[in-house]
C-alpha cells in the first residue's frame, strides 16, 4: 500500500481526473514522484468500478483501491447487507476478509469482528478503508485462518468464509478445492463456533453442496437486479430441523423473499399444466436457481406451461410475484410465426426451445430494443408456440 497516494494533492487529482479513462491515465507521466501513473491509473479504475457495486466506498473520500481482482471477488454492498442479517450480535471471524466489504457490514452488528487476510497489502488497504468508513471494533489478523483457528482461545458466535475459487491460478470448482479447505477443516471451524456461513459461487450446483457439506440450516440464494450473485450456506454443529431455502431478490432497496424446501421437490406433485393464459410469470433468477419449480407452482398458484418450461401462468393477475410479469397480447404457433415475414422491435426470451436468442434473432431478422417480448416456448400440448406479450412493471 503506498501511503502516499493519501496525500492531500494526490487525493485532488485523483478527484479531478476521476472520470478520465484508466488506461490514458497509465501512459501518461506522473506528476508526483513517489506515486506512480499506474498507481493513479489504479485508484482511478477501483473508483469507477465501484460506482454501482460499492457506492459508499467510490463515493467516500480517502478511500484506497486495490487492484482490479479483488474489487471483482468482493461482495456488493446490497448482499454485504444482506449477510449482515444472518449473523448474531456476537464475536464473527471474518476468514477471507479481503477487501472488507464484508466485514464492514458485519461490525454494524457483531460486537468485533477478526478481519483476517494473508494478503498484509490488502489487510493494510481494508484496515485504512474501514477506519475511514467509521467501522469499529475490526481486529486485523494478517495470516492464513486456518492457522488463526488453531491456535486462538476465542469463540465465535458466527465464523464467515468466501474461499477462493482460483488456486493456483486455476479455476476450481469444487468447495474442498478452494482456499482455505473448509470441507477438510469443518470440525475445527465448527467447534470455534455457533454458525458457520460460506459463500459459493452462483454457479456451484446445490446438490453437490449438500453433498459435501453437512449440518445445512440454510440455503440463501441471492440475485442482484436478476442477476443471481451468492450462494450463502449456514452451517450449525447439530441441525435437527432439516434444510431450508431461501430464494432473495435483491432489487434496489426492496428484497423479495421466498422460503422454499430441496428436500421436498421430488416428493411434490407435479404442477397443474395449461396453455398460456392471461399472465405469464417468469421467476427471478434466485428462485430459479433453487430448482424448486413445483413449490414455485404451488406457493404462488400458478399452473405451468410445460414440464420442463420454467415458465407459468394465470388468468388473474398474481402482483406479490418473484419475478417478471407479462400480459399475455397473442400466442400463436411457431410454424405461424415463421410465416411472417416482417418483424418490429422486440425483447426476446428463449424457454424450453430448440433455438437459443441470438439465432433466434437471427434466424427471423428480430430487431433489439422496444417495450414489447416474444417468448418462444413449449406448451402444455409440447407444441412450440411463440407469445407476443408486454411486461408489467
Amino acid at each position: 500500500m503506498n501511503n502516499k497516494i493519501l496525500n492531500k494533492e494526490v487525493q485532488h487529482f485523483l478527484s479531478s481526473n476521476q472520470d478520465e479513462v484508466a488506461s490514458a491515465i497509465a501512459l501518461k507521466k506522473s506528476p508526483f514522484d513517489k506515486v506512480s501513473s499506474m498507481d493513479l491509473a489504479q485508484q482511478i479504475e477501483g473508483k469507477q468500478r465501484c460506482q454501482k457495486k460499492l457506492p459508499l466506498w467510490s463515493n467516500t473520500p480517502g478511500i484506497y483501491f486495490p487492484p482490479r481482482l479483488h474489487i471483482e471477488q468482493s461482495s456488493s454492498e446490497s448482499t454485504a447487507s444482506y449477510k449482515s442479517t444472518l449473523i448474531g450480535d456476537g464475536p464473527l471471524l471474518d476468514m477471507t476478509g479481503g477487501f472488507g466489504v464484508d466485514t464492514y457490514y458485519f461490525s454494524k452488528v457483531a460486537s468485533l469482528v477478526i478481519h483476517c487476510e494473508r494478503s498484509r497489502e490488502l489487510s493494510s488497504i481494508a484496515r485504512h478503508n474501514l477506519k475511514t468508513l467509521g467501522a469499529s471494533e475490526v481486529v486485523f489478523e494478517i495470516q492464513d485462518s486456518i492457522d488463526y483457528l488453531k491456535q486462538t482461545d476465542l469463540a465465535f458466535d458466527t465464523i464467515y468464509a468466501d474461499p477462493s475459487r482460483r488456486v493456483n491460478t486455476q479455476k476450481v470448482f469444487m468447495l474442498k478445492d478452494t482456499e482455505p479447505d473448509i470441507i477438510s477443516n469443518l470440525s475445527l471451524i465448527l467447534s470455534k463456533c455457533r454458525r458457520l456461513i460460506i459463500k459459493t459461487s452462483p454457479l456451484y450446483d446445490i446438490s453437490l453442496g449438500l453433498k459435501e457439506l453437512s449440518n445445512v440450516e440454510q440455503i440463501h440464494v441471492l440475485s442482484v437486479q436478476n442477476d443471481c450473485k451468492e450462494l450463502l450456506w449456514v452451517i450449525s454443529q447439530k441441525s435437527d430441523a432439516g434444510c431450508r431455502m431461501y430464494a432473495s431478490a435483491l432489487n434496489n432497496c426492496e428484497i423479495q423473499t421466498v422460503q422454499l424446501n430441496p428436500l421436498l421437490e421430488k416428493q411434490q406433485p407435479a404442477p397443474e399444466l395449461s396453455e398460456p393464459l392471461s399472465y405469464i410469470y417468469e421467476p427471478d433468477v434466485a428462485l430459479m436457481k433453487t430448482g424448486c419449480f413445483k413449490q414455485i407452482a404451488i406457493q404462488y398458484k400458478l399452473l405451468k406451461l410445460h414440464t420442463s418450461t420454467h415458465l407459468y401462468t394465470s388468468d388473474q393477475q398474481l402482483a406479490q410475484f418473484t419475478g417478471r410479469i407479462f400480459t399475455n397480447k397473442k400466442t400463436m404457433s411457431y410454424k405461424l410465426f415463421c410465416k411472417l415475414k416482417k418483424h418490429g422491435k422486440f425483447n426476446v426470451i428463449s424457454r424450453n426451445f430448440p433455438f437459443t436468442v441470438a439465432q433466434l434473432r437471427l434466424r427471423h431478422k428480430i430487431q433489439e430494443g422496444g417495450t414489447a417480448y416474444l417468448i418462444f416456448c413449449k406448451d402444455n400440448s409440447d407444441n412450440h408456440v411463440v407469445i407476443e406479450a408486454e411486461r408489467l412493471k
